[in-house]
């Protein structure tokens, strides 16, 4: 099984995550993971704080010679702020800080955080409760993609809505075109779309004010079989969508066509099968459209999937204007100022591709197994031959 632990702070000295169940030999550099990081970086209307950390990446444990051994990877992300401004502030050490934050954010996890944990200072909090946490999470999800691109998988994202604008091209990117929606500043596959959007951020920052939006995961070279109908917590795309709910400020998923299905009558709303010899990772089979996302009964049709998540509008703002209360004094207030930014909607299509990347990578394990990168890979041809068989019509007596 793969699972992966993350720990540290916003402002703290790292972050640090450690991914188990990784197959020996599997090829994996510094590069590749500091690579993913700087994708998450990406996007206009990011705060000046993507410019000041640089991600420094080290690999602690797990890998030899750029390949996995098998064991645990830990893997370290330092913080380049703490020694100019974070030492005291979030020190480990007994000690206290040179502020306490009592004016809980709404929108934030901080005032339940400190009710249910008994703090007065919000910071004890929000510095966990972070987005920033999620640089982990892609540093994890950079080993997933590496590992599912050995059996042909590969997971992008697009933005396909940023505050009000949508795209009107409903047509899906390639992996091939991935550098290209890198390279747009909202990292989205509509160039006409791109403009409405970088003008509604900009519009939104002269209020300080922030938006939300919708990035959609594509994963082509799905196979078939990932997944289970036959318990609850098996569900692929239950799995898919706890994990994408998990990420901050995410409020809901959307798998394939699901909210527009829901108004149609069933003769038209799911997914035509036909023969097609040459869909080796469906066994043969194809779904003429993408309606259920490339999944039915919890279990992957083969071929592409497409899940949506929907992310909040930013709760703090550089204009703070959401009435909250001082938790000290009891009195009305607005909430304290953190640096922000106007959008991180293009940096959550990276953190959803990290996401999407660790289940299906994890469920990739439990269906083909395997020690080794070598055993998983035959295991998987091995499947895909009994599944091309299938298409055989069977010998009678």
């Amino acid at each position: 099984m793969l699972r992966f632990l993350t720990a540290g702070e916003s402002h703290g000295k790292a972050l640090v995550v450690v991914v188990e169940g990784l197959p020996a030999g599997l090829r994996v550099t510094v590069e590749d993971v500091a690579e993913e990081l700087r994708r998450r970086r990406l996007g206009y209307g990011r705060g000046p704080r993507m410019r000041f950390e640089a991600d420094e990446v080290s690999i602690l444990g797990g890998v030899r010679h750029g390949r996995t051994l098998g064991s645990p990877v830990a893997i370290e992300i330092g913080n380049t702020e703490w020694e100019r401004k974070w030492t005291q502030e979030m020190s480990p050490a007994p000690g206290m800080p040179a502020a306490v934050l009592t004016q809980p954010r709404p929108g934030h996890a901080d005032l339940a955080g400190m009710q249910k944990y008994g703090f007065d200072d919000a910071r004890d909090v929000l510095e966990r409760a972070s987005a920033r946490e999620t640089a982990a999470r892609v540093a994890a999800g950079a080993l997933a993609k590496l590992l599912l691109a050995r059996i042909g998988t590969q997971v992008l994202s697009h933005v396909v809505q940023l505050g009000p604008e949508r795209v009107k091209d409903a047509t899906r990117p390639t992996p091939e075109e991935l550098a290209r929606i890198d390279a747009s500043p909202v990292r989205t596959a509509d160039p006409e779309a791109e403009e409405r959007m970088v003008a509604a951020i900009k519009a939104a920052a002269k209020q300080g004010d922030s938006l939300g939006g919708v990035a959609e995961v594509l994963a082509y070279g799905v196979p078939v079989g990932l997944g289970s109908h036959v318990h609850w917590d098996r569900r692929l795309d239950g799995l898919l969508g706890q994990a994408l709910m998990s990420i901050p400020a995410v409020k809901g998923v959307e798998i394939g066509d699901g909210w527009e299905v829901a108004a149609l009558r069933g003769s038209v709303a799911h997914d035509a099968i036909r023969v097609d010899p040459d869909a080796t990772a469906s066994g043969g089979y194809a779904r003429a459209t993408a309606r259920a996302g490339g999944i039915e009964g919890g279990m992957s049709v083969g071929g592409l999937l497409v899940v949506r998540a929907a992310m909040k509008p930013l709760a703090t703002l550089s204009r703070p204007v959401i009435e909250t209360v001082d938790v000290s004094t009891k009195r009305s207030t607005v909430s304290f100022k953190e640096r922000t930014d106007v959008t991180s909607v293009p940096a959550m299509g990276v953190v959803a591709e990290t996401m999407t990347a660790l289940v299906l990578a994890g469920e990739a394990l439990r269906k083909f197994g395997g020690d080794s990168v070598a055993e998983l890979v035959r295991n998987y041809d091995g499947y895909l031959r009994a599944l091309g068989e299938t298409l055989s019509p069977p010998e009678r007596a």
